[in-house]
């Protein structure tokens, strides 16, 4: 492990994974205008990266916004069919990437530039047979009284749990992401010169049948193992997580808490293993990290969505490296 120095070269080609708190923070109302501004600056940070000549591809996360779709069909139950879970994931990831860009695009223009943005609805394929099917274990939507979990449970027949000490949630399974459809897309957009989002909420779960034919199913997929999935399909070698913290840390929230510059996956790996990255914070990014690099990637990076560019250059955020750089 050493510290952040000299400025690194820029790659050519970049995934970028946001999360939900780009569009949606959770200390906000949720009104439209709230949600404009924060896409608003969602594009400033993204903006010196959109003025490279470079390949970009963006995902992000959808986890607030699923969740109040979720919510709204539980207090409408009554009036309007609910829909399934992969519609809804649907219905955030057209939403969440009208928000980022039109945001995007208008961040473009005030600088003169004419590139274009576009968002590609992406359904993502998961194997029917994936445990996660017989253990949901992730959380989605608001937190319910015992005696409202389980009469909205009964109604709508969703698997509540205690969550946290906090309340009862909607649990659903969280299975692996196994196929990016229709991925030469991505790629074909990306390569005359569209900065693309895919992959809005880890994407829509769907199955396929022996004949190709697709179906949704009751689940969501992990928003930064779909990116790492998506960047080593498209061969690109740097993925940059980009989230609330500056900086990956160990021993966090305690007296030795001590923040990573630069680390090996090796080093990574050991961290993870000692259990410094819990499931319900940085964990799901450091896996996503980790299989990433596994799969082929050369650079991780983890930090701020404000610190964007300085995160790409290599002078702030946790590098994440396969070897010593």
């Amino acid at each position: 492990m050493s510290p952040l120095s000299a400025k690194m070269e820029i790659p050519d080609r970049v995934l970028v994974a946001i999360g939900g708190n780009a569009t949606h923070p959770e200390n906000i109302s949720g009104t439209s205008d709230e949600q404009k501004i924060i896409a608003k600056n969602s594009a400033k940070a993204l903006l010196p990266l959109m003025l490279l000549d470079n390949e970009l591809v963006i995902t992000h996360g959808n986890g607030p916004v699923v969740g109040k779709i979720m919510m709204r069909q539980a207090l409408t139950r009554e009036h309007i069919p609910p829909m399934s879970l992969d519609i809804c994931v649907a219905h955030s990831q057209g939403g969440i990437a009208y928000l980022l860009m039109q945001a995007m695009e208008n961040a473009l223009r005030e600088t003169g530039s004419p590139r274009h943005v576009a968002c590609l609805l992406t359904q993502v394929e998961v194997d029917p047979d994936d445990p996660a099917f017989q253990n949901p274990t992730k959380p989605i939507g608001p937190f319910f009284s015992k005696t409202m979990a389980e009469k909205i449970g009964k109604e709508l027949g969703w698997l509540m749990k205690e969550d946290a000490g906090r309340g009862w949630r909607h649990m659903v399974p969280s299975p692996k992401p196994r196929h990016i459809c229709d991925i030469s897309l991505v790629q074909a957009l990306a390569q005359r010169g569209t900065v693309v989002i895919a992959g809005g909420g880890g994407g829509i779960p769907i199955v396929r049948g022996p004949k190709g034919v697709r179906h949704g199913v009751e689940a969501v997929i992990d928003k930064d193992l779909t990116s790492a999935h998506m960047a080593n399909v498209l061969g690109i070698e740097v993925l940059m997580i980009l989230t609330a913290v500056p900086k990956v840390a160990i021993h966090f929230g305690k007296p030795e808490q001590q923040e990573l510059d630069r680390v090996t996956l090796s080093e990574l790996r050991a961290y993870r293993d000692e259990g410094h990255f819990p499931a319900g914070s940085m964990g799901p990014k450091i896996d996503a990290a980790i299989r990433f690099l596994e799969g082929g990637g050369k650079r991780a990076i983890i930090g701020r969505l404000e610190e964007a560019m300085d995160a790409l250059s290599g002078v702030t955020g946790t590098q994440i490296y396969s070897d010593e750089p």
